[in-house]
């Protein structure tokens, strides 16, 4: 046997953990000296000790601990019990790093406000293009909304067009609109590449002719994940410059690198209308 010291030190916890489970009645020592009230411990008890913690962690109280193990838990039972609490914590660790990034993201875009000079707008005139595209509704624009929807949906579309012998001509178009004529909040999000003007419908994918227009751009550097900063310095342009926004934008993949994101290039585009004022009127 062994002394309670001894047997702390086998279990990885504190004496004055197993003092409590004892007053608890949670595990009582083998033997108690009569005489001096010391408390020994057999090697067999680290099974009922192991199953206390186990329960312990997830989440039970020790009052419920306690009636779970008088009920006797078998070894698998208590193995699906854990399996399925430590996939609880990885989906809770999961939501935590993503809130992690969300933070570290608004932060940065704070941070960068006045950074980038609006000096890097420009006003053009975009080309017809034929794209191949596919669509699907997301949320909202939040990241968390947006991502797990265009992610998703390029691989689908690069999956069909290889299947259908299609090759792309030209970078990776996307775009949005209100998917509920904006009051839900809800976003229809298109995901394109561009594709021979002769290409037809094919292969489970939707042929789009997407018309020119006027759109103020900016060339976003880096990772997608910091492009709320670019997106802001945009609007704070078309808004000083007098212009009307005619839809939610889109973006244009000039050079997407899924194996260093911080070397992609990223052209943003908002239609706009004809300016109304000048630059900075009112002000």
């Amino acid at each position: 046997m062994f002394s309670i010291g001894e047997f702390a030190a086998l279990a990885r916890v504190s004496v004055r953990v197993l003092r409590h489970y004892d007053a608890l009645g949670l595990l009582p020592p083998a033997v108690v000296d009569p005489v001096t009230g010391y408390r020994s411990y057999r090697a067999a008890q680290l099974s009922r000790l192991n199953r206390v913690l186990a329960l312990k962690d997830l989440g039970l109280t020790l009052q419920q601990v306690r009636a779970v193990l008088d009920e006797e838990v078998g070894v698998q039972e208590l193995q699906g019990m854990l399996r399925l609490r430590r996939a609880e914590l990885a989906e809770q660790v999961a939501a935590d790093v993503a809130r992690l990034r969300a933070v570290e993201v608004r932060l940065r875009v704070i941070e960068e406000e006045g950074t980038v000079g609006t000096q890097d707008v420009v006003v053009k005139d975009t080309d017809p293009v034929r794209v191949a595209e596919l669509s699907a509704v997301a949320a909202s624009f939040e990241p968390d909304d947006i991502g797990p929807v265009i992610q998703p949906l390029y691989e689908q579309l690069h999956r069909r067009l290889a299947e259908a012998g299609v090759r792309p001509t030209g970078p990776g178009v996307a775009w949005y609109e209100h998917a509920d004529g904006g009051d839900g909040g809800a976003v229809r999000v298109h995901a394109g590449v561009v594709v021979d003007a002769r290409q037809e419908a094919r292969g489970g994918v939707q042929v789009t002719d997407l018309p020119p227009v006027r759109a103020a751009t900016i060339v976003h550097h880096g990772p997608m994940d910091g492009v709320d900063a670019t997106w802001q310095v945009l609007a704070r342009w078309i808004e000083d410059n007098g212009h009307r926004p005619l839809g939610l934008g889109g973006e244009v993949y000039l050079d997407y690198c899924p194996e260093d994101p911080s070397d992609g290039v990223t052209e943003l585009q908002i239609p706009v209308g004809p300016a109304t004022r000048g630059p900075h009127a009112g002000v």
